[in-house]
């Protein structure tokens, strides 16, 4: 069996959609292992209320299509995700409404319109032992992890390991943000959630992605593809390849391979399908710095002084674009850390207390927060 499968995807049309996702599945034993009476989760992105043909939520029409295989096969299937913002029946509502979810239940499967909190304790976690999730996920036999590939600020892809944070509840994800500000251990959260809830199969939305400002803001970019894995770490390695970001970059990648869940390189997968073939070369990335470990060993003194010099010079912030802001607040009320204010109706960042979780530039509504890096930076990495 493939470690990954690729298929080739052109548009959103049904009958494509059903075509790809069935080749992409029957390598990996398509969907066998679901019998009669077995209730499954698919977990989509639908970061937020826009609209599908803006690149940065689950495609409703492939979400559709498996929902439909998944039926055939006598499952009670039930699609969910939690947002930023509140978590409850009208917020989210709003975000079925504008992500086109509604198709869904007209395929026969459910939204998800149980808002509860599940506590969850994992001793086996390597940073996060404890949290809590959307009590929806608790209630299935298998969940299908559904994402969708984009760029992001702080994780520089997101895509199958990244989905599974849609498993905190909305309102409570800057907390997590908050508990883990190092771009490392906010990844190896991530990893303990993705080894916490074992999707069963990942797959990848990457018929139109997003490129640039994302995982919000950024631009549509066609790459006609559908991606499938028994494992989100696997097809996040591959994919990474796709946009041209090498492992070291993607801080998931990197936790990922900490606990032997990946190799080091993409070619030393199996892989069905030609990654070439979907290779995107001019695909407009967030150039994160994630790549730079600055701490040196942090014994001694000259080294901890020199890693903090580094730190300054290539790590990214967050910038406001003032032309674009309207100074509606959704920065300062998401803010993790309490370091946005609104003065003279733009957004003002302090420096001194940004965590650097990008949450302001995952959420603001019109992408006036932009990942900025220094002049220094940008020179020495040419």
């Amino acid at each position: 069996m493939p470690d990954v499968v690729l298929t080739p995807c052109a548009d959103y049309s049904v009958p494509e959609v059903e075509r790809a996702l069935k080749e992409v599945l029957e390598p990996l034993g398509g969907l066998e292992w679901v019998t009669p009476g077995m209730k499954i989760a698919i977990k989509a992105n639908l970061v937020t209320f826009l609209k599908p043909e803006r690149a940065a939520t689950t495609h409703p029409s492939l979400l559709c299509a498996l929902v439909r295989m998944l039926t055939q096969r006598g499952a009670y299937v039930v699609v969910g995700d939690s947002p930023g913002g509140l978590y409850n029946a009208a917020f989210v509502g709003r975000v079925y409404q504008a992500t086109g979810m509604d198709q869904v239940e007209q395929a026969g499967g459910h939204l998800n319109r149980d808002f509860g909190h599940t506590p969850a304790e994992y001793p086996e976690g390597k940073v996060c032992r404890q949290f809590t999730y959307t009590s929806y996920l608790s209630q299935v036999d298998a969940i299908i992890n559904f994402c969708k590939l984009k760029t992001h600020g702080m994780m520089a892809m997101t895509c199958g390991a990244k989905n599974m944070f849609g498993a905190i509840p909305g309102a409570m994800k800057p907390e997590y943000h908050f508990r883990f500000p190092d771009p490392r251990d906010f990844a190896r959260m991530i990893v303990d959630l993705d080894e916490y809830f074992k999707p069963r199969l990942t797959i990848v939305d990457a018929v139109t992605c997003m490129e640039g400002n994302g995982p919000t803001g950024g631009t549509p970019r066609h790459v006609g593809l559908v991606a499938a894995s028994e494992s989100p770490h696997k097809v996040d390695l591959v994919c990474a390849k796709l946009l041209g970001l090498r492992r070291e970059e993607v801080p998931t990648l990197e936790a990922a391979l900490e606990r032997g869940l990946i190799p080091p390189t993409a070619e030393e997968l199996t892989v069905q399908g030609h990654v070439e073939d979907f290779v995107v070369p001019d695909f407009q990335r967030i150039e994160t710095g994630n790549g730079h470990l600055f701490e040196g060993d942090g014994k001694h003194l000259s080294g901890r002084l020199r890693g903090a010099l580094m730190a300054k010079v290539f790590s990214q912030k967050p910038k406001v674009v003032r032309r674009h802001c309207v100074g509606c607040g959704v920065c300062r009320d998401i803010c993790p850390a309490k370091t946005i204010r609104i003065e003279k109706g733009k957004a003002v960042i302090d420096r001194e207390g940004c965590i650097r979780c990008f949450c302001c530039q995952e959420f603001c509504p019109k992408s006036a927060m932009v990942v900025h890096r220094t002049w220094v930076a940008r020179l020495l990495e040419k």
